[in-house]
């Protein structure tokens, strides 16, 4: 891996400051218009500390400009391993965090480069034997062991129906494995997508008995056909003995549809490898901006890593690059409350950089955060706008998750703002599932923006939204093709304007949050409408909530 520039690599102790709540503080400052300037000019050289000046500066161009530098920096990473992408412990990965940090040092931020061990994976091999020769693309899941496996692969109730009709369960529970013996030396668990996390999955196969585990995708739309690769290190709570994260002790390896119905074949075998891991050295970029409350610290982030198969701008380019033109236009605002920027390395790998951090952070320096805004996919092809629900409106918090008290005032404030611009917006799951967890898991108020991955957008939310009913909010989720062409504009102008305005509302005060009494922003203040309320397309006709499961 390349070298970064000298920078901080050493935390200090802060003071600290207790936390409280507060209610929605309805009277704001919002711009009566948002006139798009463009971001370069005066704007990166004056103090963008009222709402005119910060959205009038920050552009749907600005915002692109850096998501094209991200796709560059992947197109021009020739790793040996994983050239093209921007993957955790890649050479792209490396660049993406000297360009960024380089910014905002030039901004002249308090840049520290947070170092992070990550698990660097190799890429696997997937072979069948019989009754068919056959090399298939493949990938290593999140959380698997290594090891080289030949012999019997044994589909575990496997649908091998095709489109709407391939409703899998498969490898959702114990059961679903006693049928066959796996008391073979060499046994391969061939599972199929859907239901329940992989992890779930595969966790239960190496509790029957298998050496190793393919999971293949499930083949019920046409964005579910293709390789699968994704985290096999979180399962459904609760499973005896499974606590979150799971590391595997054999290999877990993904396979396209068709290649794990190929694989389904009466008297298949297989060829399984998966090399041993490596640890690297990766780096979270953290950047602070002294206000005049040190100990009463606004954080947001967003993750930097992309997957190995792609340069990873919508997932999670469009939440980086939206949030670092902010902190770029906001770096001589002199606020009243300090900002911090977090920019996440590994969280494709189960929000291990996020994570890291949190853990490596003192009572005293997690006291003095009073809020932790995450912003991952904000500009989804096929959007629709959406906000943790923290209040459980709409999903109640799944087992295991509490939702720190606070959380609710900053769901208020983006509900506010969608409706005070006139756009309709919808909750999605508090689930934890992205770089807010280690933050609510300490007890820090949390909020953030999504506009979807893998779900299908229903005909009700295309009458809404727009876009394309029966396809994924983002149809190249975790693919090749996330590329500057998988950005819808509209949602991405929108949203980094959302971003720009909640982290100046807060930079001046977080009194409804933790109760910590502040200043209100300069210039003419507006009065933000109360939130108009979720449009509730989750909401099923018996009054139950459709919940989201990343891994389904």
């Amino acid at each position: 891996m390349r070298e970064h520039r000298a920078r901080s690599t050493r935390r200090t102790a802060p003071r600290a400051v207790a936390l409280g709540t507060g209610g929605l503080i309805l009277a704001a400052l919002l711009p009566a218009t948002a006139a798009q300037a463009g971001s370069g000019g005066g704007c990166a050289h004056r103090a963008n500390n009222t709402y005119d000046k910060l959205l009038e500066c920050v552009t749907l161009e600005g915002v692109q400009d850096h998501l094209e530098a991200l796709q560059k920096i992947a197109d021009n990473s020739t790793d040996p391993v994983y050239p093209g992408t921007r993957a955790a412990g890649t050479d792209g990965y490396a660049d993406s965090v000297d360009h960024v940090a380089g910014l905002l040092e030039d901004a002249g931020y308090q840049v520290t480069l947070d170092p992070v061990d990550i698990t660097f994976q190799f890429p696997a091999t997937l072979r069948q034997l019989t009754p068919v020769a056959a090399e298939y693309e493949t990938g290593v899941f999140t959380g698997s062991g290594s090891g080289r496996v030949e012999g019997t692969v044994i589909p575990v109730d496997i649908n091998r129906e095709r489109g709407e009709a391939a409703v899998s369960t498969s490898g959702c529970e114990p059961a679903d494995f006693a049928a066959a013996d796996w008391s073979g030396p060499a046994d391969i668990a061939l599972v199929q997508r859907g239901t329940c996390f992989f992890g779930t999955k595969a966790f239960y196969a190496q509790q029957a008995g298998a050496e190793a585990v393919v999971v293949m995708n499930q083949g019920n739309t046409p964005e579910r056909e293709e390789l699968i690769v994704a985290d096999a290190s979180s399962v459904d709570a609760p499973i005896p003995g499974a606590p979150g994260p799971v590391t595997h002790g054999i290999p877990v390896v993904g396979a396209s549809s068709a290649d794990g119905l190929a694989l389904a074949q009466p008297g298949s075998t297989a060829f399984v490898e998966v090399l041993p891991a490596e640890t690297r050295v990766d780096h979270n970029v953290i950047a602070e901006l002294p206000g005049k409350n040190a100990g009463n610290v606004v954080m947001a982030g967003a993750h930097l890593d992309s997957v190995i198969e792609g340069p990873g701008i919508n997932d999670d380019g469009s939440g980086t690059a939206a949030l670092l033109e902010t902190a770029l236009l906001m770096a001589k605002s002199k606020p009243e409350n300090t900002l911090r920027f977090g920019f996440w390395a590994a969280e494709e790998q189960g929000l291990v950089g996020s994570t890291d951090y949190v853990e490596g952070l003192s009572q005293a320096e997690r006291d003095r955060i009073a809020l932790y805004l995450n912003y991952d996919m904000i500009g989804s092809p096929n959007y629709i706008f959406m906000v943790y629900d923290a209040d459980q409106s709409t999903f109640p918090a799944p087992e295991g998750i509490t939702i720190p008290p606070g959380s609710e005032a900053i769901e208020d404030v983006y509900e506010s703002y969608y409706t005070y611009v006139g756009e309709p917006y919808d909750d999605t799951e508090f689930s934890g599932r992205s770089d807010y967890q280690a933050f609510i898991e300490a007890g820090i108020p949390a909020g953030g923006l999504f506009t979807g991955a893998e779900e299908v957008k229903t005909e009700e939310q295309e009458a809404i939204w727009g876009g394309t009913a029966g396809e994924q909010f983002d149809p190249c989720y975790h693919l090749a093709c996330d590329t500057l062409a998988n950005v819808d504009e509209h949602a991405l102008d929108v949203n980094s304007d959302l971003v720009a305005f909640a982290m100046l509302t807060f930079a001046y005060s977080t009194e409804p949050v933790n109760g910590v009494v502040g200043k209100r922003v300069p210039g003419k203040p507006v009065v933000l409408p109360a939130p108009a309320g979720p449009e509730g397309t989750f909401v099923t006709a018996d009054g139950g909530a459709a919940a989201e499961r990343a891994a389904a």
